[in-house]
């Protein structure tokens, strides 16, 4: 339960995830009939147009946790339209399903060291009130965390495997306290009880080290120690400093005698430090020219890897810790390599890789032969993934010259004799960014003639630190602005329809779309607001009291509801909804903890009011971003259904039309 770095924090508060698109994943059957056309004067048949239920068939793949004889790996799966828990062979093969959930989603989260019981983590219907549980050898589960209201997360096992950790905020809603787990009986006890709400971070292999994260605000943290064997001891400060700087916590060491922490002290990006914890003293231990976003060590030592988000991708490089020397490895599929782990053995290499078209597969290298095997195949084989296409990174000015970072995505068969309606895509957060690598919706929506702008606006993690606050108390202003200069750069392009533009989003992408339709009017011609912020007042007001520090960030970032209620209802679009006149599509789950459904059904009771369309759609049994498959394919195909509706009210240009 490491806490979360500058690049992640913003993005989980509202959105959950820092993705090209709302993490949906999801499927239908590989048999649904491929519609082929052809476009007049072409020699060749156009692209294939394929439905959303064949591009919701793949299968989303979560985690990756080895088995005790590293057989085979713990991980979870939407195949059955609904995330269950499952067993998949490292010498390949059919998964075994673990659990057969038909309603709420079941994550894996790890086997035991010793044994076939495994962790899960579920909630209820989108309530994010994780519980943790135990599967037995006869396949009975437990609930670890009972109780009303709480929420629990999986901290880590201890080096000896005897015991693992539980962060629980059952004595306090706004705080998680720190349990230890006899990993036989499951007899726990409290080793942490966190009253001044820090964020806890993870525990050093030899149980006595306790690292911690005190946010200040959006810009500024620090990070302690504590002394679990000297529990009256007060939290060992390691970061301190002068001005705004953040500071995350990553892991110990294996020896226990280092914690690796994060640091935009030294330049625009996160460079990670090590602290000796006996020499008490800091020193660089990674560094990058982009945002360096983990760096772990293998059970022993042995290997060390290290993630850094380079333009919008990750990349991953695996060392030998010694001599730090690269690690010989076969050539691997190109695109994004994500969960890169090595065995307890430190035999093999796990890791899932993904490219713009094609869905994240799973992979395991034998560090001794060289061996590669692909262990999963997760794309729909109905679907040709050559007529798919890759995102292009892009850069465009904005109003006062401001570099803007986005992803294109140019439908297969658009030219200047064909062009293309567009929509701009605004990633959710704030502060989260939009990424190469698969994403079912935005393949169907192009798929379907459609460019997509993945907009990267000023408030995006991953170009520094800088460009983050950029956005800080503008947000419905700057941010928008660069998208409305991104509908400006769309239409440079001649082979894009620039007067059919729409503009779409989630979550805080959902608040953007709102905010262009009320603040910037006549910019675009339609929008798709998902679980978006219509009152800004309202959505700090109700936060989960489980956010802790991360409320606290946001308060930073947006603006304090207790004192400042006036300004945010000035910049939320509830407010100016009168102003509204292109149609809106609304799209919601019942159960929305961190977007209460009020916010969208306000919005469109007050659009309604203008004679404007409008259109609304509820998931009763969703909560922030949608799990079930059959939701994730009717919420898709409802955006491209009004699209087709309302851009193709709009006069479309000619061919050869300046």
């Amino acid at each position: 339960m490491r806490s979360m770095r500058k690049n992640l924090v913003r993005t989980a508060a509202l959105c959950g995830a820092v993705v090209t698109a709302v993490a949906w994943l999801t499927a239908c059957g590989p048999d649904q009939a491929v519609e082929e056309v052809t476009v007049e004067g072409d020699a060749k048949p156009a692209t294939p147009t394929y439905t959303a239920a064949q591009f919701y068939e793949t299968t989303a793949i979560r985690g990756g946790s080895f088995s005790h004889d590293e057989s085979k790996l713990l991980i979870s799966t939407n195949e059955t339209g609904v995330f269950n828990v499952y067993a998949q062979p490292v010498a390949g093969g059919a998964r075994t399903p673990l659990t057969t959930s038909t309603t709420d989603a079941m994550y894996a989260v790890s086997y035991f060291p010793a044994d076939d019981r495994f962790l899960y983590t579920a909630d209820k219907g989108g309530d994010e009130l994780d519980h943790l549980f135990v599967v037995e050898a006869d396949g009975a589960p437990k609930d670890l965390t009972p109780g009303e209201k709480l929420k629990a997360e999986f901290a880590g096992w201890s080096g000896d495997r005897t015991h693992f950790y539980v962060g629980t905020n059952e004595r306090d809603n706004q705080a998680f306290d720190l349990y230890r787990y006899a990993t036989d009986g499951y007899a726990r006890e409290l080793i942490f009880q966190n009253d001044a709400k820090w964020t806890l971070g993870s525990v050093s292999k030899d149980g006595r080290w306790l690292s911690l994260v005190k946010v200040r605000n959006n810009a500024d943290s620090d990070v302690y120690l504590v002394d679990l064997a000297n529990a009256k001891t007060e939290p060992r400060h390691l970061t301190p400093h002068q001005g705004d700087i953040e500071h995350g916590a990553l892991d110990f060491t294996p020896d226990s005698a280092k914690l690796l922490y994060t640091t935009n002290g030294q330049g625009e990006f996160d460079q990670v430090f090590a602290y000796d914890i006996a020499a008490a003293k800091s020193e660089l231990h990674t560094q990058a020219a982009w945002d360096v976003m983990n760096v772990s060590y293998s059970e022993k030592g042995k290997y060390k890897v290290t993630s850094t988000n380079e333009d919008a991708r990750t990349v991953v490089k695996v060392v030998d810790a010694a001599s730090d020397a690269p690690v010989a490895l076969p050539e691997l599929p190109e695109g994004d390599l994500l969960g890169v782990s090595v065995s307890r053995s430190e035999s093999k290499l796990l890791f899932a890789a993904a490219t713009d078209r094609s869905s994240s597969n799973l992979h395991v290298v034998d560090l001794v032969s060289g061996e590669h095997r692909q262990l999963t195949n997760t794309m729909n084989p109905a679907i040709d993934t050559s007529y798919l296409v890759d995102g292009e990174v892009v850069r465009y000015k904005s109003f006062d010259g401001v570099d803007v970072p986005a992803i294109l995505y140019k439908p297969r068969d658009a030219s200047a004799s064909n062009k293309a309606p567009a929509t701009l895509w605004v990633h959710g957060g704030p502060g989260g960014q939009s990424r190469l690598g698969y994403s079912p919706i935005i393949q169907y929506i192009v798929n379907q003639g459609y460019a997509v702008l993945a907009v990267n606006n000023r408030g995006s993690s991953g170009y520094g630190k800088t460009f983050f606050h950029m956005d800080d108390r503008n947000h419905g202003d700057r941010d928008l602005k660069d998208c409305v200069a991104g509908r400006r750069y769309l239409e440079t392009l001649d082979w894009v329809d620039g007067e059919r533009v729409a503009i779409s989003g989630g979550s805080y992408g959902g608040f953007m779309v709102l905010a262009a339709l009320a603040f910037q009017p006549d910019e675009f011609d339609a929008g798709v607001d998902i679980f978006g912020v219509s009152n800004w007042w309202r959505t700090l007001t109700s936060i989960p009291p489980w956010w802790g520090a991360q409320a606290d960030s946001l308060y930073a970032e947006i603006g304090d509801p207790k004192t400042e209620e006036e300004r945010l209802k000035s910049i939320s679009p509830l407010f100016h909804a009168d102003k509204i006149k292109k149609p809106l599509l609304v799209i919601q789950g019942a159960r929305d903890p961190r977007v209460l459904k009020a916010e969208s059904d306000e919005i469109v009771e007050a659009v309604k009011k203008n004679g404007v369309p409008v259109e609304y759609i509820v998931f009763e049994d969703e909560g922030h971003g949608f799990e079930k498959k059959t939701n994730q394919i009717a919420s898709t195909e409802s955006i491209v259904k009004f699209l087709d509706a309302q851009l193709a009210s709009v006069p479309a240009v000619s061919a050869g039309k300046p």
